[in-house]
């Protein structure tokens, strides 16, 4: 063959390459990472009769130096424990001289310690108490998860009622912060006299004492614990200790943050992302339902470390079309992308309740929400949604076994809520079936 068409074919199979074989190749390589295509589920707890509340707005944390110990809660004062990673579970009644009254939040430090945050109820006699809601305590654990301290506060702040808090830890100092929402009256009407405000405290000796709480955001709101109450407040650490909090208001998405451990804050708050229909809106089958913001910044070694993520629902799509949300920053929330929709379902279903975290070990992205995409009716399912390349794409996996029922006649809480570590990715959700109220857990190990 002469040396000019072997310079020809070369050519041609260098198309063939590039135009067959290399698409190919490329097509692979973007293409979406599989799912199993069901999970084991695991009764961590259900209601008993007359239980009063719950169990429900779960809570759960795994502890980064041992992933077989995973810690959750659930209202008003539950608190369980796994071994076995989350396969079996112990319970035990959570309590403190500062009352407990619901609202519980789960997070591990480094160091393998817990932090049970809640509302408090010193005089222990719930809504009749005019002492209810006067502070946020804080319980630590050192035992994983099987006994918690007594608990210290922070927000002291009377006649002022504390509300809807959240806790990070620093991974290097191990700080812990906390933000919530005052109230002046929880439930004024009076928009003159009554405001609302977002709060932020730290601790920096293990949860032992807090500083005193101080008012980070711009805008104040009411009190009536609605679209125009400021809430929802959830935040996150940076890898260089940088401080964020993120909140629902006046149908907006809004965003602070402090370079200082806490000490100072922007003068203007920013705004992630417009909410259409507020942070309140309707489910069929839920007493109320909200799409508060969820706040997490990637601290791994991965291509995406220091992005934050800002991740909530809404129905700017229509009252018959809840879905949900994901925004981006990549330059610690001076700007952020558009948002982009996780759920990736036809029109006219809802989702709703969704819950964000990020696996520090990877970077990758972890979503749990109630899902109706199956149905025309209140049948709900609980799905997963799993981006490995900094919330660009997501895929989308049922995890429930069975669909359940809610009903506006029993309470099912404000929230769920999802950890990740290395891999083994816990969700935790509320079920309800025949009037029972149950805590479901799921076992994911995606390494």
């Amino acid at each position: 063959m002469r040396p000019t068409n072997i310079v020809i074919l070369n050519f041609f199979f260098v198309v063939y390459l590039v135009s067959g074989q290399g698409c190919a190749a490329r097509k692979t390589q973007k293409s979406a990472f599989e799912l199993p295509q069901s999970f084991e589920n695991v009764l961590i707890a259900q209601s008993q009769k007359d239980d009063g509340f719950g169990p429900c707005e779960p809570t759960i944390a795994i502890n980064p130096t041992n992933i077989s110990n995973i810690a959750a809660g659930a209202i008003l004062n539950r608190y369980y424990w796994s071994e076995d990673g989350g396969k079996t579970w112990q319970s035990q009644i959570l309590d403190s001289p500062y009352g407990v009254f619901g609202d519980p939040v789960i997070v591990a430090d480094a160091l393998g310690n817990f932090y049970y945050a809640h509302l408090s109820d010193p005089e222990g006699k719930g809504w009749s108490s005019p002492k209810l809601l006067d502070r946020i305590v804080i319980q630590k654990s050192t035992d994983g998860g099987k006994t918690y301290s007594k608990g210290t506060y922070c927000g002291l702040r009377p006649p002022k009622d504390q509300d809807k808090q959240w806790l990070a830890t620093d991974p290097k100092t191990h700080a812990v912060y906390c933000a919530w929402t005052e109230f002046d009256a929880y439930g004024s009407m009076d928009k003159e006299k009554d405001k609302s405000r977002i709060l932020f405290s730290k601790s920096t000796d293990g949860g032992s004492t807090w500083t005193e709480a101080r008012a980070i955001n711009q805008f104040e709101g009411d009190c009536e614990d609605d679209d125009y109450t400021p809430e929802g407040a959830v935040p996150a650490v940076g890898p260089n200790g940088e401080v964020y909090v993120c909140w629902a208001w006046n149908n907006k998405l809004w965003f602070d943050r402090s370079l200082d451990g806490g000490l100072t804050w922007l003068n203007e708050d920013i705004v992630v992302a417009e909410q259409p229909g507020g942070w309140t809106f309707d489910i069929p089958g839920l007493t109320r339902c909200n799409g508060m913001p969820v706040l997490v910044c990637d601290l791994s070694e991965g291509p995406h470390r220091g992005t934050l993520y800002v991740n909530w629902t809404d129905q700017r799509n229509g009252a018959n079309d809840t879905d949900v949300w994901i925004a981006k920053s990549s330059n610690g929330g001076k700007t952020w992308g558009k948002p982009k929709r996780v759920n990736d379902d036809g029109k006219g279903h809802h989702q709703f309740l969704t819950w964000l975290c990020v696996d520090q070990t990877t970077g990758y992205l972890y979503t749990v929400f109630y899902d109706r995409r199956a149905y025309n009716d209140k049948r709900t399912d609980v799905y997963l949604a799993v981006s490995r390349d900094g919330g660009t794409t997501f895929v989308n996996r049922k995890i429930s076994t069975t669909p359940f029922d809610p009903s506006k006649l029993v309470f099912f809480g404000d929230y769920n809520h999802i950890a990740a570590h290395n891999g083994v990715v816990r969700p935790i959700w509320t079920q309800l079936s025949e009037g029972v109220l149950s805590v479901w857990t799921a076992l994911i190990d995606l390494k």
